[in-house]
């Protein structure tokens, strides 16, 4: 599927999740090696985020980050640490979002159809264009305020 295709279709979940208001589960990675933090652009959004994704029936919040990173990064993930269970009500939303912790893990940079680009920026010096979200998990992580529970 081309990148104007999942644009399109991230268009159309979003107007069908504006009418519906699902309840949904995902997760996201906080992922540090060296002082860096590895964050992933989407083909179908424009900011950096957090790698993760959806968490399907049946999965732990472990297995979904594993199969996330495995799947979006060809990656492998050793130790996890919880870092914070949030609440996003955003543009008619009910997402639970738990994000885990892991400075231990390996990836070959093969990304699916999903990921436009990765890279790994200095916790101090990330770009224009990081996700709020993805700012402020950063900046408790620098600051220390983890594990939490509060909004995203």
């Amino acid at each position: 599927m081309n990148k104007y295709m999942l644009k399109q279709l991230y268009k159309i979940r979003k107007m069908i999740c504006k009418i519906t208001k699902p309840i949904t589960v995902g997760v996201r990675l906080v992922l540090i090696k060296e002082d860096k933090v590895l964050l992933v652009k989407h083909t179908y959004q424009d900011s950096w985020y957090l790698p993760g994704g959806g968490v399907k029936k049946g999965e732990t919040f472990e297995e979904a980050a594993k199969r996330e990173f495995k799947e979006e990064l060809g990656g492998e993930l050793k130790e996890i640490k919880l870092f914070g269970v949030y609440n996003n009500f955003y543009e008619n939303k009910n997402d639970s979002i738990v994000v885990l912790l892991c400075t231990d893990f390996t990836f070959t940079g093969n990304t699916d159809n999903e990921i436009e680009k990765f890279y790994f920026f200095q916790l101090d010096k990330l770009p224009d264009g990081v996700s709020p979200g993805t700012r402020k998990r950063i900046n408790e992580y620098l600051n220390n305020s983890y594990p939490t529970v509060r909004m995203w």
